[in-house]
């Protein structure tokens, strides 16, 4: 796989142990033990890690900083939601971050539903969430390229306003880049003219690769005026020694979420987005779909990352990687469970045969 590629993997951001399968110890979340993660990620081969958001979960920003004063090379992507943040206040702490960190903060916009009342947000219809989001995205640039910036904008707006520390240009990158991710056609809008990186769930590569060339041509007859928009896949990989030890696994993880109708395996409840439902229509197209493709989790309760997953030996699973980056995925984000075990399997079995 062509050495541009990136490689993250998955923080457990969450209150509660044993999440997708994880060990359930009442220290999983301490600070000791997700340095032990992060320490693991950097000694194993990987970029970094995406840190998930939600109301109800620990502040995702708090503990990516956290986490980044512990390491060196680690990469935190942090998920952010426009409603719990003003784009002025979250610009200057991204760039605060990203000066102290020399340069490591990414960032993955949120625009989903929450649990809007708890935290006070008051965001209206799908139309107007991502309009919101797409004009919080475009001001939060301009507000780390550019200084005395006024906006006066239908949801946001700031005078005169310069944002300190000031983001350096490194290796050629303006700013941290911004990941978005969503499949609904207002989700695709935003994606196609304000995104730096389009994530993508564990859909089939037929799949994945008609949503790239729609999104490559939306971003044409939008008239992107950003550099040309880079795609993610976030997936599941249950990766073992052997093809059989693999299947055997994966099944008996099946089991025991059907066994627990699915808790600790969906993140999120609520109205099913678009994104999810593709996922989840998978099913009826097959138990196993492509090489190894495997959708009976999303049958049984597994939510986003955990609806598919790629499951084979380490060199059938590097295989399906490499068929997602032909058709143009250039940022992998990975995760299996119990996610330290797997960071250190994956990383020293999975990630040479990725960068060979």
């Amino acid at each position: 796989m062509a050495n541009h590629a990136e490689f993250f993997w998955y923080i457990p951001n969450q209150i509660d142990p044993g999440h997708r399968g994880d060990a359930a110890v009442e220290s999983h979340n301490s600070l000791e033990t997700l340095t032990r993660h992060v320490l693991a990620l950097e000694q194993h081969g990987w970029k970094g890690a995406l840190i998930g958001a939600g109301w109800g979960r620990p502040d995702t920003f708090t503990v990516a900083s956290a986490l980044a004063a512990r390491t060196t090379r680690f990469e935190p992507l942090i998920a952010i939601r426009p409603g719990y943040w003003r784009p002025a206040n979250f610009a200057s702490a991204a760039a605060t971050l990203d000066h102290l960190t020399d340069g490591r903060v990414r960032i993955n916009i949120v625009s989903g539903q929450d649990n809007l009342g708890a935290y006070g947000d008051s965001e209206g219809d799908q139309a107007h969430r991502y309009a919101r989001t797409k004009e919080f995205m475009r001001l939060v640039r301009r507000l780390w390229l550019e200084e005395r910036v006024t906006h006066q904008g239908e949801h946001f707006q700031v005078s005169e306003s310069t944002v300190q520390p000031r983001i350096h240009i490194r290796d050629g990158r303006p700013h941290p880049k911004l990941y978005f991710g969503g499949a609904s056609e207002a989700a695709e809008r935003v994606a196609a003219t304000e995104a730096d990186v389009q994530l993508f769930w564990g859909e089939t590569l037929d799949g994945v690769g008609e949503r790239i060339d729609r999104l490559k041509t939306l971003s044409q007859s939008l008239d992107r005026d950003l550099p040309p928009l880079e795609f993610g896949l976030r997936i599941t990989t249950l990766v073992r020694d052997t093809t059989d030890q693999a299947w055997a696994d994966a099944q008996a993880k099946v089991a025991e979420m059907a066994k627990a109708q699915g808790a600790g395996w969906q993140d999120h409840h609520g109205p099913v987005a678009v994104g999810q439902q593709r996922l989840l229509d998978l099913h009826a197209r097959g138990e196993v779909l492509d090489d190894n493709l495997y959708t009976a989790p999303g049958k049984y309760g597994g939510g986003g990352a955990s609806t598919t997953w790629l499951v084979g030996s380490a060199q059938e699973v590097a295989r399906s990687l490499r068929k997602y980056q032909a058709l143009g995925i250039t940022h992998f984000i990975l995760s299996d469970t119990p996610y330290l075990t797997e960071v250190i399997r994956q990383g020293d079995q999975l990630l040479p045969l990725l960068r060979g």
